[in-house]
């Protein structure tokens, strides 16, 4: 397990990195980067309009927890845990949280030190 403030920069860089990539990347429709490492909630948000059409969503959302960076949500093609792993994070500190508790164990990464898994029915 790394530290916690290794994580919390290398996080911040992570979604840093997506937010320069794809700030202007289309008209009337903004990115947001929203970093707490108070409370260590991470996220990259789409807002505006597209012609006539809100657009208004999460890219990518992590959270720190019990030692562990979770992926709540990642709307990217590459895949957020790459970069992760790219930067030293190791395998069992990801947790695929999109993934339900049951069907973690099967994906190589973290399944989470913070509550009971839950058995599959």
């Amino acid at each position: 397990m790394g530290t916690l403030a290794t994580y919390r920069q290398v996080v911040q860089e992570v979604l840093t990195a997506y937010y320069q990539e794809t700030a202007g990347a289309m008209a009337g429709v903004e990115r947001q980067l929203v970093l707490d490492p108070t409370r260590d909630h991470y996220l990259l948000m789409t807002v505006g309009w597209e012609q006539n059409h809100r657009v208004d969503g999460c890219v990518l959302h992590l959270d720190i927890k019990d030692g562990q960076i979770w992926i709540q949500h990642d709307g990217t093609e590459r895949g957020i845990a790459n970069d992760l792993l790219e930067r030293g994070i190791p395998k069992a500190d990801i947790v695929l949280a999109f993934h339900a508790p049951y069907k973690r164990p099967f994906t190589g990464f973290g399944v989470g030190r913070d509550q009971a898994e839950p058995q599959a029915a």
